[in-house]
């Protein structure tokens, strides 16, 4: 586990860390042990009240409605499982007790299990350290997530600067994709925009009142968006 106790930043007693670790199908199949879903709860508080902290001084002048869409864009399972796939050179999934069923089903690398567990590890650091050490944890472990300040609220801050200024909706659009099997395409649902999502380089463009816009590439259409949407939010 010294990898894991690397990427924290802090040890753990082995029966907390066993604890934190130990998911319901592997206690069930292993005569009804404890699971980590009472540390998941703890952690999953600690975890909140450091991010409202965090972002209620870091942006004195934002309302709240601001705060809480900030929040939702750090505290959610899919930011949560980018965390802990990121956390080892295999992720948290490959130190995880699971059972057999949930392994065969890739339960090592599903987000909902990944979110919860690295709840549970924070839980249990908190028990371990105290406040002050698992704030610093979480505040560099999610240091990314906490910059970009939820990818949420800079699209509904562009929506509204666009609205505010007469200048219409904006719409994203994806122009082409490469991947080593070529081009791909997705046909439209519901005259929804056409997402075709395959790496290395995605390259999107957004329009403003029908003029186009900026132009960003990235491996996943949420990275170009990203950065679109961030420069022009603070630009308007």
């Amino acid at each position: 586990m010294s990898d894991l106790f690397a990427a924290l930043g802090v040890e753990l007693d082995d029966e907390l860390l066993t604890l934190a670790l130990t998911h319901r199908s592997y206690a069930y199949e292993h005569g009804g042990l404890k699971t980590n879903e009472r540390l998941e709860f703890l952690g999953d508080a600690v975890l909140g009240l450091t991010v409202t902290q965090h972002l209620y001084h870091r942006h004195p002048e934002r309302p709240e409605s601001d705060l809480a869409k900030m929040r939702a864009g750090v505290v959610n399972t899919q930011a949560l499982a980018r965390v802990a796939r990121g956390l080892t050179d295999k992720g948290l999934g490959a130190h995880l007790l699971l059972g057999r069923g949930e392994l065969k089903s890739g339960g090592a690398d599903k987000s909902s299990i990944l979110a919860d567990s690295l709840e549970a590890l924070l839980g249990a650091i908190y028990l371990q350290h105290g406040m002050d050490v698992v704030q610093d944890v979480i505040l560099r472990l999610f240091t990314e997530l906490l910059d970009e300040g939820g990818l949420l609220d800079w699209k509904t801050s562009l929506q509204e600067l666009a609205a505010a200024r007469g200048l219409g909706v904006v719409r994203g659009q994806l122009h082409w994709a490469r991947s080593p099997a070529g081009i791909h395409r997705r046909r439209p649902r519901d005259g929804h925009p056409l997402w075709i999502r395959h790496r290395p380089d995605q390259e999107r463009s957004r329009t403003k009142g029908g003029r186009e816009g900026r132009r960003g590439f990235g491996a996943t259409r949420q990275r170009p968006t990203r950065r679109i949407v961030r420069v022009d939010a603070r630009a308007a």
